[in-house]
């Protein structure tokens, strides 16, 4: 297979900025994640083996930006604490391990065909991620978006395993209680 540069705009420009903006709620960093996606493609045009088709060795290399950006971003924060998160826990659980009324999961109504009600849906989703820590946020999109392997999150983003455990375990709450509040 021979690569079309001249046709990568056209082509694939709709396609890896979609796959950018779902990853980073940044519209900017998104359009110059695709830039500079076309630009290091260009540059490795001669080590493309064909291997996969044009848009799939796009997306890769889009994908590499992405986990440098989250990378970038995570880097410098502090660890989780693991006390920190046993202690907020119990502001949801009860001593039995059972969720504490008050806190307990409601119905999202996503559940809905209603296209209207699915972008709503996501835009107050996105809404909820922007207010996560960098750091959670790039864990939480990777495992749950990417649905990456958490040992390569690990390693990408240098956390620890327990570290990993405690930060989506977070996340996850937070965005409940985000969504509980904005979406409900």
């Amino acid at each position: 297979m021979t690569l079309n540069p001249h046709n990568w705009v056209n082509a694939h420009a709709d396609y890896l900025y979609a796959f950018a903006i779902t990853r980073l709620n940044d519209d900017e960093q998104a359009k110059d994640l695709v830039q500079e996606t076309f630009l290091a493609a260009l540059e490795k045009v001669k080590s493309f083996e064909g291997k996969s088709s044009e848009r799939t060795w796009l997306t890769a290399i889009l994908k590499n930006k992405i986990v440098d950006v989250y990378r970038k971003k995570s880097s410098g924060l502090r660890a989780v604490n693991l006390q920190d998160a046993e202690e907020e826990q119990q502001d949801f659980f009860a001593e039995d391990g059972h969720w504490k009324t008050e806190h307990g999961p409601r119905e999202f109504g996503i559940e809905d065909k209603d296209h209207l009600v699915s972008k709503e849906f996501e835009l107050v989703l996105k809404k909820c991620m922007q207010k996560l820590p960098e750091l959670w946020k790039a864990v939480f999109t990777m495992k749950h978006i990417e649905e990456e392997a958490t040992e390569i999150i690990c390693t990408e983003l240098k956390v620890t395993a327990s570290n990993f455990w405690v930060i989506i375990h977070r996340a996850k709450l937070n965005l409940r209680a985000c969504m509980q509040k904005n979406w409900i």
